[in-house]
């Protein structure tokens, strides 16, 4: 009995011993689990709210402001665009209206060389009948008719010069088959070969062209003409 009372008084002691270990190890974990999360919680609060936050306002005009910066770059690279896109259009038709302006106006000058070279060529044949008319009254001694008909023929011929026409009448001259055409020869030894006789018809030439030939007889058997040496200017 004895030893079964003091076996139950040792083993009392021993139990209060272990509870209260095992009691204070779950206060003190969770002290620690406690302690762990207000940590935490503290480092994120100290990362979430930083100190010096920017103000919503300044943010705003900052951010405005950039865009304005980055709308008005891109507003001066579309206006340089357009400024070259504009200036190419500019030559391109600067040049097309000199092409066009000078050839316009070849195209008026030859359209004018063309009408007064078909006016001068339906002359021509009005002063083939002047000069016809004027030697039939020398013929026939008309003096009267002749003055009238010599006048109206040195008008006109004064007329056709201001225009530029220059009559081709090669008498004793040496024989241009540029100038003139042949119909007939003529034996003259006591001239140069090759010299025009006598001019049947005149030519006539406008600027460097000859609008008509004139018609003569050339001579022959004569001396050879010795070519003209060329003079130093």
């Amino acid at each position: 009995m004895s030893q079964s009372v003091k076996d139950s008084a040792t083993a009392i002691p021993e139990d209060n011993g272990q509870g209260a270990a095992t009691g204070a190890a779950p206060a003190s974990a969770d002290a620690s689990k406690k302690a762990a999360t207000g940590g935490e919680a503290v480092a994120a609060d100290a990362i979430e709210e930083p100190e010096g936050e920017l103000d919503p306002e300044l943010a705003a005009e900052a951010a405005a402001a950039v865009e304005g910066v980055m709308g008005e770059t891109e507003a001066v690279a579309a206006a340089k665009a357009e400024v070259a896109e504009w200036k190419d259009k500019y030559l391109r038709l600067h040049a097309e209206w000199d092409t066009y302006r000078r050839r316009t106006k070849e195209q008026q000058a030859a359209e004018k060389a063309r009408a007064t070279e078909k006016l001068v060529e339906s002359l021509i044949p009005v002063i083939d009948d002047f000069e016809r008319t004027i030697a039939y009254a020398q013929e026939k001694g008309e003096a009267g008719l002749l003055g009238g008909v010599e006048a109206v023929h040195n008008k006109l011929l004064d007329t056709l010069k201001r225009d530029g026409v220059q009559v081709i009448d090669p008498a004793g001259e040496a024989f241009d088959a540029l100038e003139a055409q042949a119909v007939a020869t003529v034996d003259d030894p006591s001239v140069f070969d090759e010299t025009v006789a006598e001019v049947y018809q005149k030519g006539y030439r406008m600027g460097e062209k000859v609008l008509r030939p004139a018609t003569v007889t050339v001579t022959t058997g004569g001396p050879r003409r010795v070519a003209e040496e060329p003079t130093e200017e």
